[in-house]
């Protein structure tokens, strides 16, 4: 089991703000939670990325701009011009939702030729930006995961990530950590979607998630000290 104190725990920590509705002053509010619990970056939308450069700089908290959210099925110029315009806006990482269809139907080619178009914009630049692949887990079966796994850990990106947490078909499960970590050796593993408690966020780690990607950072935070407490 993974030894965890709160600034540890805030550290793999990806504080989120992804709804369409968001507005200036809620993207500034996570970024004030962000500063002050230091987790280890937030995640928005690009709109937002230039924002939030301003309001975190100089605080050692990233910023990641999410390209194809939510349904991942914009063409790879598309993609890479997305991930480029977040990058030149600031951004320290960019999270991209992959091609659902080129998972499920196994074409191996379409789907790394998009993943290597948007990693070279990524590594283009120094210093290098990280690419984390968002495969929608909950959707697909194992065999595709495993697919997608396969691809990504080809090409080198940086992490596979598990859900946008946007999809009915639900978010991160410990099986599916477990199975992204196994056969994506190589890649970082980011958990994201449903994680609303600082038990869920534990176990995920325990089961080799890198990063902890949600929006009730917060109050994972409170009841993790809450506990530690008692």
């Amino acid at each position: 089991m993974t030894n965890l104190d709160s600034n540890r725990l805030a550290g793999y920590i990806d504080h989120t703000l992804l709804e369409a509705t968001a507005t200036s002053e809620q993207i500034k509010q996570l970024c004030r939670e962000a500063k002050q619990h230091r987790f280890g970056a937030v995640s928005i939308n690009g709109r937002w990325v230039p924002l939030a450069v301003d309001e975190l700089h100089g605080t050692g908290v990233k910023v990641g701009g999410v390209v194809s959210l939510p349904l991942g099925g914009d063409s790879t110029e598309i993609k890479a011009a997305a991930a480029k315009d977040c990058i030149f806006a600031g951004a320290d990482e960019i999270d991209m939702v992959a091609d659902l269809a080129a998972i499920i139907e196994g074409d191996r080619q379409y789907l790394a030729y998009q993943l290597m178009a948007v990693l070279k914009v990524c590594r283009s630049m120094r210093p290098g930006v990280l690419l984390k692949v968002i495969i929608e887990s909950a959707a697909l079966t194992d065999e595709q995961k495993i697919f997608a796994c396969s691809v990504a850990n080809d090409c080198g990106v940086d992490f596979v990530k598990t859900s946008t947490g946007m999809n009915v078909a639900g978010g991160a499960t410990v099986e599916d950590v477990k199975l992204l970590k196994e056969h994506a050796p190589d890649c970082r593993v980011k958990a994201a979607g449903g994680i609303r408690t600082a038990g869920q966020a534990i176990e995920l780690i325990n089961a080799g998630a890198d990063r902890i990607g949600t929006s009730a950072s917060v109050q994972i935070m409170e009841q993790f000290k809450m506990e530690q407490q008692q």
